[in-house]
C-alpha cells in the first residue's frame, strides 16, 4: 500500500529522511482492528519523529501520522485515539503508553491498524478531514484548558504562538467556552486571524497585556517562557505541552513563580474519554477545527515543508479517497 514514512533519521535536516512509496499493509492481530484511512493530519510530532525524538533508528522504516479518521472493518465511520497502551488493551498491561508511530506504524497510509479499544465513532456532523484534526493537537488543547488549567467561563487565558495546531485549537475552544482569550504571534497576518477566531486581543510576543491572566497555554517554550510567567495573575497556571523554540529558557523566573504561588503543569495529549467529550463538544456547538490546507497523500512532502516552515495557520490534512 502507498504510505508516507520515515526511512532515515536526520536531526538537522529531518525532511531528508522522509520517503513516499509502497509499504506492507497491516496484518491482522488479536485485539486490533484495521481502518481504511480517509483523512489524516500532520503534527509537529511527525517532524520530531524524523529527528529521532521518540523514534529510534532500529524501528525504521516507520509510517508517520498520529491522527486519522476513516472506515473500520464493519463499515463504520470512526476516529482514532492516538495514545497506544493507555489502557493495556491490545498491548498488555506492562507496556508503557506511547503515541502512535513511536512503536507502531502510523496513519499516513491507505490503512492503519490500532487496538480496537482506540477506535471511536465519528460524529456525523464532522467531515473526515475535520475529525482527523482532533486526536492530537485539538485533544491536547482541550486537556490543557479544561483539565489542567481548570479554567471556567469568564476566566482569561493567554495563548502563545497563534498559528500552530494546539494554539489555534486553544483559541477556538476557549472562545466557545466563554473564556477571554489573548494571543501572541510574530506574524501580523496570524495575529489578525487570531482575532477573527475569537481572541479579544492579539499582540507580538513579549508585549504587555491589558490584564494578567488566569492561565497560559504554552507550546513555544524558551522564547516565550518569561513572558508567560510575567503575564499570570498571582496563583495562576501555566500549562506546557511543547517547546518548539527549545526547552532551556534564559530566565526560569523561579523567584516570581514561588513568590506569586504560580503553578506550572505539564500536559501530554489526552485520554480517550476526553477525546469523546471533544468530539461531542464540536458536534453540539458547531465548533470546527481550523484547516490550513488539504493535500492528497501523494503530496505529503509539501505539507511537511509547510509545517516545518511555520507558515501554516491551523491543521494540514492529508486525504485519501
Amino acid at each position: 500500500m502507498f504510505a508516507v514514512y520515515a526511512a532515515r533519521i536526520d536531526r538537522d535536516q529531518p525532511l531528508s529522511g522522509l520517503e513516499l512509496g509502497e509499504r506492507p499493509a497491516p496484518e491482522a492481530r488479536p485485539g486490533w482492528s484495521t481502518v481504511t484511512v480517509r483523512a489524516a493530519s500532520l503534527n509537529h510530532h511527525d517532524l520530531w519523529s524524523l529527528r529521532g525524538v521518540g523514534l529510534p533508528e532500529d524501528r525504521l522504516p516507520m509510517i508517520l501520522g498520529c491522527d486519522a479518521a476513516g472506515i473500520d472493518e464493519d463499515g463504520n465511520e470512526v476516529v482514532l485515539h492516538s495514545v497506544i497502551g493507555q489502557s493495556g488493551h491490545g498491548v498488555g498491561p506492562k507496556e508503557p503508553r506511547s503515541i502512535l508511530t513511536e512503536r507502531y506504524q502510523g496513519t499516513f497510509a491507505e490503512q492503519v491498524a490500532v487496538p480496537t479499544w482506540n477506535i471511536l465513532p465519528k460524529p456525523k456532523e464532522l467531515s473526515f478531514a475535520e475529525a482527523a484534526c482532533l486526536p492530537t493537537a485539538w485533544l491536547t488543547a482541550y486537556r490543557m484548558l479544561f483539565t489542567n488549567a481548570g479554567v471556567r467561563p469568564g476566566d482569561s487565558v493567554l495563548v502563545q504562538g497563534a498559528g500552530g495546531g494546539v494554539a489555534t485549537a486553544a483559541i477556538v475552544l476557549g472562545k466557545a467556552a466563554g473564556l477571554r482569550v489573548f494571543a501572541t504571534s510574530r506574524d501580523e497576518a496570524k495575529r489578525k486571524r487570531a482575532l477573527e477566531l475569537g481572541a479579544v486581543e492579539a499582540v507580538e510576543p513579549g508585549a504587555r497585556l491589558p490584564q494578567r491572566v488566569d492561565a497560559v497555554i504554552e507550546t513555544v517554550g524558551a522564547a516565550t517562557w518569561s513572558h508567560s510567567v510575567k503575564s499570570l495573575r498571582p496563583g495562576g497556571t501555566i500549562v506546557i505541552s511543547g517547546a518548539t523554540s527549545g526547552d532551556r529558557p534564559s530566565h526560569a523566573e523561579l523567584t516570581r513563580i514561588f513568590f506569586l504561588e504560580l503553578k506550572v503543569v505539564g500536559s501530554t495529549m489526552g485520554t480517550k474519554d476526553e477525546l469523546e467529550d471533544l468530539l461531542a463538544f464540536c458536534a453540539a456547538t458547531g465548533v470546527r477545527p481550523v484547516i490550513d490546507e488539504m493535500l492528497p497523500l501523494d503530496r505529503a512532502r509539501e505539507g511537511f515543508e509547510r509545517l516545518a516552515s511555520g507558515e501554516q495557520f491551523g491543521k494540514i490534512v492529508l486525504t485519501h479517497s
